[in-house]
């Protein structure tokens, strides 16, 4: 007979951990498993060094690296394009895979973005961004009077149960 329990709770712990904790440095390959399956994305174009140490393996100066070559508009299509930027196998990093998205930006476009911070907006504002239909504008002004203002991004995607993709769509259009 097999004891569940003690794993049961290190993997609800583990994952506690990684919806309550923004900057949890990911430590295993069963911690990157769980990370994926709760959401967590990191977008390899607009990461920032915290978000990069995330990731394990990766030291600070990579973090660095990666973050100041995507400033000067280098852009990242792929693991490949990763791994040739810091000058390691394409191997080490594939385990990170599941956990980037090599998103495409228009960069007139994101110029041209109007942002509205969550915090002050009505639903008739919130509403009016694109990917934002009137149930989840409801949702943000419901939740920000019950639970108070967001702090940040990741908190606002936390307490709202938001998938990394709507994210991503949305972190142009909010600012806190």
């Amino acid at each position: 007979m097999t004891n569940w329990l003690p794993l049961n709770l290190r993997l609800q712990k583990l994952r506690a951990k990684l919806l309550n904790d923004p900057y949890y440095r990911l430590q295993s390959g069963e911690e990157i498993q769980m990370a994926t399956q709760l959401g967590m994305r990191i977008d390899a174009n607009q990461a920032t060094v915290d978000d990069w140490l995330r990731l394990p393996g990766l030291s600070i100066h990579q973090g660095r690296s990666l973050v100041e070559l995507s400033r000067s508009g280098v852009k990242f299509y792929c693991i490949e394009d990763i791994a040739a930027a810091l000058s390691v196998p394409v191997q080490r990093l594939e385990p990170l895979k599941s956990l980037l998205n090599f998103s495409y930006y228009d960069d007139e476009s994101l110029a041209n973005t109007t942002q509205v911070n969550p915090n002050t907006a009505t639903v008739e504002t919130l509403a009016k961004i694109p990917c934002i239909d009137l149930s989840l504008a409801e949702a943000v002004v419901q939740n920000r009077l019950t639970a108070g203002s967001y702090h940040n991004l990741v908190e606002f995607q936390q307490r709202l149960g938001l998938s990394g993709e709507a994210i991503a769509q949305l972190m142009y259009y909010l600012r806190f």
